[in-house]
């Protein structure tokens, strides 16, 4: 495996200590990082993880291969379409652990085409940030009870990504996310504004919760279907871009490390919280704009946000 910056020598089989008695839950688990994060955590001995996804055929099938190579991995997958508060509220009723250890919150979605979700919200803002937020709120009670049982290391970890740096002045135009922004400038900042609030929301998570370790991580660009089905001529951008830097793109094993050594293979008192890492477990908070330290502007998205969730029956 070729050698990335920051923790060179993190190996998750070897660097990932015994997860026996943690309960886990990854959104997306089905595919890219997040089907590499169940396969490499089941290898650990957790008492549990549950992995979200659209596709039951796909969850079902990695269930299956997990457990030809560790028999005895205990998992389940939960059929959520993040787009739809409804739908992750529905899910998040479905786990049936008293605790819960580690919430990797790994799903999203690029390039869409422009539409609203079926609560009202442009698509990405919706899948990449409101369905996460239902599905933190929906298990915020179970996290915070969880903190309080003995040697208890409690961790959200959401995936966001270097693109969050182009979000408009504004930091998230709260009326404009009400529209499918496909026309002007807006259409270019769907995607960044939504992991600008993935970041943000990490950092307010950790402010209100501080017990609870959150941290918001970038996997590196990695391929997944997140870049491979990318329109032509922003597929060849990205491959630019990352060859005028010297960077190839990653394989999906090695975009996992990073929230893998930020979620199982740091110790605790590694962490920053609320802090942003870049891979592998290097803290670029240097990196953050203005807006994404705004400790108000993170107040107001908390506060809109909440109000978002509240529609939802």
């Amino acid at each position: 495996m070729p050698a990335l910056t920051g923790f060179v020598n993190f190996n998750p089989e070897k660097d990932i200590g015994s997860l026996k008695g943690k309960v886990i839950f990854i959104t997306g688990g089905t595919a890219g990082l997040g089907s590499e994060s169940v396969q490499a955590l089941a290898k650990h001995d957790p008492a549990h993880i549950y992995f979200s996804g659209r596709n039951a055929r796909k969850g079902e099938a990695l269930i299956e291969k997990i457990k030809r190579e560790t028999p005895t991995a205990s998992l389940t997958f939960i059929e959520i379409d993040l787009s739809s508060l409804a739908s992750v509220k529905a899910g998040s009723r479905k786990f049936a652990h008293d605790r819960l250890d580690i919430l990797i919150c790994n799903a999203g979605i690029m390039e869409a085409p422009p539409e609203l979700s079926k609560d009202g919200y442009e698509i990405h803002f919706a899948t990449n940030h409101l369905g996460h937020a239902m599905l933190i709120r929906e298990f915020l009670p179970l996290l915070v009870e969880t903190t309080k049982t003995p040697g208890a290391d409690v961790r959200v970890v959401i995936l966001t990504s270097v693109g969050a740096g182009l979000h408009p002045k504004c930091g998230v135009d709260f009326q404009g996310v009400l529209t499918k922004q496909d026309s002007g400038i807006a259409k270019f900042q769907r995607y960044s504004v939504s992991k600008f609030a993935n970041v943000v929301y990490a950092s307010e998570i950790a402010r209100r919760h501080p017990d609870i370790t959150a941290v918001s991580v970038h996997p590196g660009v990695v391929e997944t279907d997140l870049v491979l089905n990318l329109a032509p001529m922003m597929r060849r951008l990205v491959y630019i871009v990352n060859f005028m830097k010297g960077v190839s793109l990653l394989k999906p094993q090695q975009g996992a490390l990073n929230q893998l050594w930020v979620a199982a293979g740091s110790r605790k008192d590694e962490l920053v919280n609320g802090a942003y890492y870049e891979p592998v477990g290097v803290m670029c908070n240097h990196r953050m704009t203005a807006m994404m330290k705004n400790e108000r502007f993170a107040g107001e998205l908390w506060d809109w946000t909440e109000k978002a969730l509240d529609q939802v029956d």
